[in-house]
C-alpha cells in the first residue's frame, strides 16, 4: 500500500510563508511523481505543482499559473520528502492541502487531471489576518 502523510500546515497571516512536506517512501519517489493538490471552499480541488520521479527527474516540475512565482516544489531524498514552499500567501490560499502519488504521461498532466490514485490524508493550510 503506496504512503503519504503530509505536515507543516497552520495558519498564517496574508504575506507570510508556510512550507508543506510530504512524507513517502524511497521507492515512491523513485518510481511515482508526486503532487500537491488543494481543496478550498470556493474552487474545488485544484493542482498547485507537480514533480518528476527521482528516476525520471528530467520530467522536471509543473505550476498551475496562479501559483507561479509564489510556491516552490523540491524533491528532498536525504528525507524522502517532497516539500511544498509557499510564500506572498493570501485569503485565496486557504484549505486543505494533499499530496498526491501517480504515474503520469507528464506533471502537467498529473496537476490538470486532479485525479492521482494515491492520495495522503492532507493538511489544513489558513490565511488570516
Amino acid at each position: 500500500q503506496l504512503r503519504l502523510v503530509e505536515s507543516g500546515g497552520g495558519s498564517v497571516q496574508p504575506g507570510g510563508s508556510l512550507k508543506l512536506s510530504c512524507l513517502a517512501t524511497k521507492a515512491t519517489l523513485e518510481h511515482y511523481a508526486i503532487g500537491w493538490f488543494r481543496q478550498t471552499p470556493g474552487k474545488g480541488r485544484e493542482g498547485i505543482a507537480c514533480i518528476a520521479s527521482s528516476l525520471h527527474s528530467y520530467g522536471g516540475t509543473y505550476y498551475a499559473d496562479f501559483v507561479k512565482g509564489r510556491f516552490s516544489i523540491s524533491r528532498d531524498l536525504a528525507k524522502n520528502t517532497i516539500e511544498l514552499h509557499m510564500n506572498s500567501l493570501d485569503a485565496d490560499d486557504t484549505g486543505v492541502y494533499y499530496c498526491a502519488a501517480d504515474r503520469p504521461p507528464t506533471v502537467q498532466a498529473m496537476c490538470q487531471s486532479g485525479d492521482p490514485p494515491y492520495w495522503g490524508q492532507g493538511t489544513q493550510v489558513t490565511v488570516s489576518s
